[in-house]
């Protein structure tokens, strides 16, 4: 009897396995098509039983995955969050914060969904817990803030260096609404000129 218990134990975890791979590569595609509905009918237009008919999953199972739509958004935003950390710590070495930056408003540039989760960020209740897709999106961003912090040259050892390094990422992402909507264009800058700005006030 207990050989048999231990060798059940033993095996658990294989089994779970499977399980959780599906999981995850449901997850996957869940996301995948989400980004699809998004790119074509706008993020704020974004909808459960849209994403669903887009997977290819009866509406009711992305209730397993998502509680709704604010933490669909939010995955949506975290993985946008992962690709331009990585575009900021890719950027040319040199290019200092505005090799960064420019990699960072690319991003922005091409990713509706982080406006579109803003309003899905409601904090913590008073005494209570941030949810796991805010867990998620938060972590993201402190990785997003760590990329900054490293292309400035900024150590994030002062809370000064810290407040630069948030005032700077505040500066990029109303830099990228405004090159989205065309209102920095008609004032008669360029991106590209305001990140060198940018960079010159903060070289250190």
């Amino acid at each position: 009897m207990i050989p048999a218990m231990a060798e059940a134990a033993i095996r658990l975890p294989k089994e779970r396995r499977p399980r959780d791979a599906t999981r995850a590569a449901s997850r996957v595609a869940i996301l995948d098509a989400a980004r699809r509905v998004a790119t074509r009918d706008g993020a704020r237009d974004l909808s459960l039983r849209g994403v669903a008919a887009e997977a290819g999953f009866a509406p009711a199972a992305l209730y397993g995955y998502f509680r709704n739509k604010d933490e669909l958004l939010l995955a949506l935003a975290a993985d946008d969050l992962t690709s331009m950390a990585r575009a900021m710590r890719d950027s040319p070495i040199g290019g200092g914060l505005a090799g960064a930056g420019a990699a960072a408003l690319a991003v922005l540039s091409n990713a509706e969904t982080m406006a579109a989760a803003s309003a899905a960020l409601t904090g913590a209740p008073a005494g209570g817990k941030v949810n796991d897709a805010e867990r998620l999106f938060n972590g993201r961003m402190i990785a997003v803030l760590k990329a900054l912090s490293d292309a400035s040259g900024l150590p994030s050892s002062s809370r000064e260096n810290q407040s630069d390094v948030v005032l700077i990422a505040a500066a990029l992402t109303g830099l990228a609404l405004l090159a989205r909507s065309g209102r920095l264009s008609a004032l008669g800058f360029t991106p590209e000129e305001i990140i060198a700005r940018l960079d010159t006030r903060f070289k250190v």
